[in-house]
């Protein structure tokens, strides 16, 4: 679980979050949503410790970020994973090597071991057998299903997905958001997606914060939007209108 509690945060004189307070559970899908200059993305910098917030503080289960030595950090940072808009992969590098990268950056495991536990999340996303595939052979969205591996192969606590559906068709998206969903749930992570894809927001959205010119302007989950009565909130979701109403 993350705890927000009234964070703000300011460039200059200019104020970005202006007392931001919620909580994600973890075993659900949480969603960022919220236009262009909503402060969105200065949220989840914050939110990961990128961005160092003016006041107010973050807690992973009880522990507050911004009270952190950088000793702690480092090992709370073994304890989230990132899914990164476009996959990130290396191009230079196979499936399997991308997959490991964390397991040689962050532990002392055996080769054994990591192949083991390799093997292991290539299967949970359904790519047995492309160990040895390089990214420019495989298709966009089985880049993303490699990139969601590599995601968890540290068994995260806390998952963070940065527009995990971008560049991809209609199907493929509902292939991910549900791939997503079953392992935030098999693991009860901390899953927290930032997204502009409305499918993903109606189709796996158990708890919504919609952000409004830096104020968390509603919160609620998929199936409450359409009676929320707030305007800015269903201007965004249906820029063509609530189908069925007037």
């Amino acid at each position: 679980m993350i705890e927000v509690n009234n964070i703000k945060k300011s460039f200059d004189d200019k104020e970005v979050l202006k007392g931001i307070s919620t909580v994600f559970e973890a075993g659900k899908t949480n969603l960022i949503i919220g236009t262009s200059g909503s402060g969105k993305t200065v949220f989840v910098k914050c939110l990961i410790g990128l961005f160092q917030v003016n006041s107010g503080e973050i807690y992973y289960d009880k522990r507050p970020l911004g009270k952190m030595s950088e000793k702690e950090k480092k090992h709370l940072r073994t304890e989230i994973g990132m899914l990164f808009q476009g996959s990130a992969l290396f191009d230079s590098m196979t499936v399997e090597q991308n997959v490991m990268f964390p397991l040689d950056m962050f532990t002392r495991d055996s080769y054994k071991d990591k192949i083991v536990r390799v093997n292991e999340v290539l299967e949970r996303v359904n790519l047995v057998g492309s160990n040895h595939k390089f990214p420019s052979e495989i298709s966009g969205g089985m880049m993303k299903r490699v990139g969601i591996a590599r995601a968890i192969v540290m068994k995260p606590q806390y998952l963070f997905c940065d527009e995990p559906n971008s560049g991809l068709d209609p199907q493929t998206s509902i292939t991910i958001d549900s791939l997503i969903s079953e392992i935030t749930k098999e693991n009860n992570i901390t899953t927290i997606i930032n997204t502009h894809d409305m499918n993903s927001v109606m189709g796996i959205g158990e708890n919504i914060v919609f952000l409004n010119k830096g104020h968390k302007h509603w919160e609620g989950n998929s199936s409450e939007i359409v009676s929320s009565g707030n305007k800015e909130l269903l201007d965004f979701i249906y820029p063509r209108g609530v189908p069925g109403l007037v």
